[in-house]
């Protein structure tokens, strides 16, 4: 069961919720230290077809969020830009960019781990993902391992302030 939910979230996840979520926390393993800690699988069936995770400060690029690189990956990897099979699994909630692209991939399903309270576009600060002026819905489930996913996030945002306090 979630710790924290809202009207647009699921009240309880599975063990599959589970299990995807901890591989993209082990995805998340790979994250460079100068990045926001967030990684995202893409899963087709039983299969993670595509994997990110955050590369905007290392890229130079701002649409390089976790989950626009698993879902570019999945795309890439079968050749086609709907993804209306396939379930998006992600450590922080997505944001408005990453909500449009699961809206614009059709991926049918998010699962994200920790809620993003000021920038969550999947039914916390907003509900992009479930707009229904928009031409596709997802199904959001929120709150999976929250606490494991929300660790590395205020840790990172921790040494960051610490850093900044020193300087």
């Amino acid at each position: 069961m979630c710790e924290q939910t809202n009207e647009n979230t699921a009240l309880e996840y599975t063990e599959r919720d589970i299990k995807f979520m901890r591989v993209a926390l082990e995805v998340l393993k790979t994250c460079p230290v100068e990045e926001v800690p967030v990684a995202a699988v893409v899963v087709l069936g039983d299969e993670v077809i595509g994997s990110g995770v955050n590369g905007r400060n290392t890229d130079n690029d701002p649409t390089a969020h976790a989950e626009v690189v698993a879902i570019r990956d999945a795309a890439k990897r079968l050749g086609r830009w709907n993804l209306s099979d396939c379930e998006l699994y992600v450590t922080l909630e997505p944001c408005v960019m990453c909500a449009g692209a699961v809206v614009y991939s059709r991926i049918k399903k998010v699962v994200f781990g920790a809620y993003d309270l000021r920038f969550g576009a999947c039914g916390t600060a907003l509900n992009v993902a479930q707009n229904e002026k928009l031409n596709h819905r997802a199904e959001i489930v929120g709150g999976v391992l929250e606490a494991e996913c929300l660790q590395p996030i205020q840790q990172f945002f921790k040494a960051r302030r610490k850093k900044r306090d020193e300087d």
